[in-house]
């Protein structure tokens, strides 16, 4: 990555079939997927949709959300907690369970999303990094760094991406 100035990156160049997280919007767009996307835990699937909508916001990988619906019975258990998304609303989390692994606070869900963003209802995101595995179109993602965004990373999205070593001030 090149600079142009102190704390703005320059957007890498996408090739034929990508596209930047450059070119997303802010506010963020929610954006339905026909892919088929499964998540694993502790060796078991504990999602597999094709239901699935992107969240893209400006310099972010996309973040998958799945109905709450295709994940395994007993894969999700409500924990405490909460967060403020400024555009989203109030988030709640999830402890996931797969296998025998358990992962505290691995997925959230907006119950209430404010307007504009209802289609997140009954939607749920988990964090790539703390999963076996999660994959998009048969691809498995790489989880965007930092875990605060929760970002999933596919060979058809270029950066940088927020979230790395020395990005927040972006």
């Amino acid at each position: 990555m090149t600079r142009r100035s102190p704390g703005h990156p320059t957007p890498d160049v996408p090739g034929p079939g990508q596209e930047s997280v450059w070119d997303y919007p802010r506010p963020p767009r929610v954006e339905r997927t026909a892919a088929r996307v499964v998540v694993r835990l502790g060796g078991q699937v504990v999602a597999d949709t094709t239901g699935a909508v992107r969240v893209l916001e400006t310099s972010h990988p996309p973040v998958y959300y799945l109905p709450i619906t295709d994940f395994a019975a007993g894969a999700l258990v409500h924990t405490s907690g909460s967060s403020m998304c400024e555009f989203k609303g109030s988030a709640s989390y999830f402890d996931v369970h797969g296998g025998d692994q358990v992962v505290r606070r691995g997925a959230w869900t907006y119950p209430t999303p404010w307007q504009g963003y209802g289609e997140l209802r009954d939607m749920v995101a988990v964090y790539p990094s703390q999963m076996d595995s999660c994959e998009v179109a048969g691809e498995r993602v790489r989880a965007q760094e930092g875990d605060f965004y929760g970002g999933w990373i596919t060979a058809d999205v270029v950066g940088p991406f927020k979230g790395e070593p020395g990005t927040l001030g972006w």
